[in-house]
C-alpha cells in the first residue's frame, strides 16, 4: 500500500460512490406530507448502484458490504480515503430520484437525498465534497434545487444520467446550466439512463454486457448534441464531466464531427470553433475506466490533444482497477500530476475555496 500512496498521495478523486439513503434516512429530511407519502405509498430504497450478489466482479470483494452491513463516512474513509491518501473525494449520490418521471417525487427525493449527503457524509469528513442531485423531469425545479444548495461550498458540481427522455443540449435543460455555470459548479453525466428510450439506437439489448459496452454511446449523443444546440457558445465557462464514459472512443468523436461540421456548419452558425476544439476546452473525463491497455494510453492521451481533459477516480466501490493500483498504467509521465490534483482543481474552482 505505501507504494499506492506514493503514487497518488494527495490526489483528487473526482468519482466515489456513498451508500444510497433509504427511507429511514430520508424522512427526517421530508415535510408531513411527503413523510405521509413515502409510507403510505411504501416508497422505500431507490438504488441505481447496482451491485448484484450474483455479479461479484461489480465491486472488489474487500469493498462490498455484507447483508445488512451499511457504508458510511467511516467506512469509506477506512476503504479509500486514508489508504489512497486522497485530498478530497467527490460523492456521486446515484439515487432514484434521478430517474423518476414523476416530477414531484423526483425533485423531493433529489432534494432530501441532497440534505441527508451534506449532514450524513459531509459533516463526517472534511475531505469530502458532492454533487447535487437534479430530477430533470422539471428543470426549473432542478435549477431551483441548484441555487438552494449553492452556497454550501462542499457541493462542487450538479449531476445527471448520461441517458434520459431528451438530449441534454435542449434549450429546456439551460435554466439548469445558467445556474451552475452562475455558481461555478459543472455538470457531471455519470454513465447510467432512465430507460425511457432504449440504451441503443437499435432498441432494448437483451444483456447486461451489451448495456455495459454500449454506453458510450449515450455520452457520444449527448456531447453531439451539447455542440450543436449550442450549450457551449451560450455558457462559454460551463464543463461537463464524464463519469464511468470510457475514454477511448472519444478522440473518433472528435475527428469526425469536426470533419462533418466543416460541411454543414452553416446549419448551426453559433457553432464558431470546430467541434473537436469545443470538446478540449468543456469537457473534462474522469479515467476510471481507461479503457485501453497500457502500452496504448500514450497514444489514445495524444489523439486527445489535450493534457487537461483527465482527471483522476477510483470509482469506489466498483472494480475498474487492480486493486489497490488506482493509477492508470501507461500514463505519460508529465500527466500524473495534471490528472491527480491540477486539473481537478481546474475543474472545480470550489475546491479551492474550500481547501
Amino acid at each position: 500500500m505505501d507504494a499506492v500512496v506514493s503514487n497518488i498521495a494527495g490526489a483528487i478523486d473526482v468519482d466515489v460512490h456513498p451508500a444510497v439513503p433509504r427511507r429511514a434516512d430520508l424522512l427526517p429530511f421530508l415535510d408531513d406530507v411527503w413523510r405521509e407519502t413515502m409510507l403510505a405509498r411504501d416508497i422505500d430504497v431507490l438504488d441505481l448502484t447496482s451491485y448484484p450478489p450474483n455479479a461479484p466482479l461489480s465491486a472488489r470483494p474487500d469493498w462490498r458490504l455484507a447483508p445488512g452491513e451499511a457504508r458510511d463516512p467511516q467506512r469509506m474513509a477506512r476503504d479509500v480515503l486514508d489508504p489512497f491518501g486522497l485530498r478530497h473525494a467527490i460523492l456521486n449520490c446515484l439515487s432514484g430520484g434521478l430517474v423518476v418521471y414523476n416530477e414531484h417525487i423526483g425533485t423531493t427525493l433529489c432534494r432530501a437525498t441532497n440534505d441527508w449527503i451534506a449532514k450524513s457524509w459531509l459533516d463526517a469528513d472534511p475531505r469530502l465534497r458532492a454533487s447535487i442531485v437534479v430530477s430533470l423531469v422539471n428543470p426549473e425545479t432542478a435549477a431551483e434545487e441548484v441555487e438552494r444548495l449553492a452556497h454550501d461550498k462542499r457541493f462542487v458540481q450538479v449531476m445527471t444520467l448520461a441517458a434520459g427522455e431528451l438530449p441534454l443540449g435542449r434549450k429546456v435543460f439551460w435554466p439548469i446550466y445558467r445556474a451552475a455555470e452562475r455558481h461555478g459548479l459543472p455538470i457531471a453525466i455519470h454513465a447510467g439512463s432512465g430507460y425511457r428510450h432504449a440504451t441503443t439506437q437499435s432498441g432494448y439489448p437483451s444483456t447486461l454486457a451489451e448495456d455495459y459496452a454500449g454506453q458510450p454511446q449515450s455520452f457520444a449523443s449527448q456531447i453531439v448534441s451539447l455542440i450543436a444546440e449550442g450549450v457551449f457558445a451560450k455558457f462559454p465557462t460551463l464543463r461537463f464531466v464524464l463519469l464511468e464514459s470510457g475514454v477511448t472512443w472519444l478522440p473518433s468523436l472528435m475527428w469526425r464531427m469536426s470533419k462533418d461540421w466543416r460541411g454543414v456548419r452553416t446549419e448551426v452558425p453559433w457553432v464558431k470553433q470546430p467541434p473537436a476544439w469545443l470538446m478540449r476546452e468543456h469537457l473534462r473525463v474522469a479515467c476510471q475506466p481507461l479503457d485501453a491497455p497500457p502500452d496504448e494510453v500514450a497514444r489514445i492521451v495524444e489523439h486527445l490533444g489535450s493534457d487537461e481533459m483527465l482527471l483522476f477516480a477510483t470509482d469506489y466501490p466498483h472494480w475498474h482497477f487492480d486493486g489497490g493500483d488506482a493509477l492508470p498504467r501507461g500514463l505519460p509521465d508529465g500527466l500524473r500530476r495534471k490528472m491527480l490534483v491540477e486539473n481537478a482543481l481546474a475543474t472545480y474552482p470550489r475546491l479551492e475555496a474550500t481547501t
